[in-house]
């Protein structure tokens, strides 16, 4: 990209925001570019990949690039004794095959008239123009609004002043495939603070492909993030008659925990996605916010482009979306501070209360999406 160029919308980031966003806008008639540091779709990949079932409803994903719908979810406590089994009568989760996932939705974007840019950065803005640095060389852009995609540390947002994450989690996993075995698809989740300080260990075997991974505050890893994942993976429940191969596909990056930004909007451009925080702060499911979001950020970009006011961009609000989750932040600031194996054990026997059943399965089985505009 050694030119320079004028378009109604440049998109930094190609993720399933990024994505999804250029799609929504050239669909309506607008200028895209959407750019991309890595130079393929297909590597570094960061996210686990798991749907649950309101994205499965209400958006169109390739099928062929989705795992076998799971229903069981099976909560243990550190020493793995007496999980609570959670059985649901519906499809609640699919695991994305994200590689494929990426190259349907860039497809997807092509077609709808977006020009993406692989193996270009964003360097920062200028007083009129943003700087991207590409195969060709630097080149200067003209965008009338910037979106960022650009993930959990957006560069973005720094540059049009608005907030930042300041709270993250740091997760890996590993990915391999496995043969179909005699127990359902099922989702395990540890809760182990040794293992997943502030968050858990999991692991998902959909009969297609096992995904073993940990998560939790960086620095209560004293021994490292990665020694985590090996730890875990040695012993990890629902991987019986699983063989672990020498070569596996390796995720990993910051997750998002603190909410859904206050100011993730401005008469300049907008964020997306991790960017914006738009993460469910209990959970840390991130795909199903952040193709609403996006939803949410085209509705208003196509009314400034259209009307040509930028303070259009004012109804992008993320404080009044954030007010809605009060108590999944409270509920986030709870699990922090569970830091031993000896706290979460002693804790664990709610969940097997009717109380605690109840209240978990309205948590991994509930109805509510996140976030909404409504």
């Amino acid at each position: 990209m050694s030119g320079a160029g004028n378009v109604d919308v440049l998109v930094v980031g190609a993720g399933l925001a990024g994505l999804h966003t250029a799609t929504l806008l050239a669909r309506r008639g607008h200028d895209v570019l959407l750019v991309e540091r890595r130079t393929s779709l297909t590597t570094a990949v960061r996210t686990t990949g798991i749907f649950v079932r309101k994205t499965l409803d209400d958006f169109v994903l390739p099928p062929e690039c989705l795992g076998p719908p799971i229903r069981r979810v099976v909560l243990y406590p550190p020493d793995r004794r007496r999980p609570v089994d959670l059985v649901s009568d519906r499809d609640e989760y699919r695991v994305g095959d994200m590689a494929p996932l990426y190259l349907a939705a860039a497809r997807e974007a092509s077609d709808a008239g977006v020009r993406i840019a692989l193996g270009t950065r964003y360097a920062g803005r200028g007083l009129s123009t943003v700087l991207l640095e590409g195969p060709s060389g630097p080149a200067r852009v003209r965008a009338r609004f910037v979106v960022g995609a650009d993930g959990a540390r957006s560069r973005v947002a720094r540059d049009l002043a608005l907030d930042r994450n300041s709270r993250l989690l740091v997760g890996a996993e590993e990915v391999y495939d496995v043969r179909p075995g005699d127990e359902p698809p099922s989702f395990h989740c540890v809760l182990d603070p040794s293992l997943a300080p502030g968050y858990l260990a999991w692991v998902v075997n959909d009969g297609r492909h096992a995904h073993v991974g940990v998560a939790g505050y960086a620095d209560r890893y004293p021994d490292g993030l990665r020694r985590a994942v090996t730890r875990f993976a040695a012993t990890a429940p629902g991987l019986d008659g699983v063989d672990r191969p020498d070569d596996v596909e390796r995720r990993g990056g910051p997750i998002p925990v603190g909410g859904l930004l206050r100011r993730i909007g401005c008469p300049e451009g907008l964020l997306v996605g991790d960017a914006a925080g738009a993460v469910s702060p209990l959970t840390a499911g991130g795909l199903d916010p952040c193709l609403r979001l996006s939803e949410l950020a085209a509705d208003v970009l196509d009314d400034a482009l259209r009307t040509g006011r930028r303070d259009a961009l004012a109804a992008y609000d993320g404080a009044a979306l954030r007010a809605q989750f009060r108590g999944r932040l409270l509920l986030r600031r709870g699990l922090a501070q569970v830091r031993t194996p000896a706290v979460a054990a002693a804790a664990f026997p709610l969940l097997r209360t009717p109380v605690g059943r109840s209240a978990a399965r309205r948590i991994l089985f509930g109805d509510r999406s996140f976030p909404s505009a409504a």
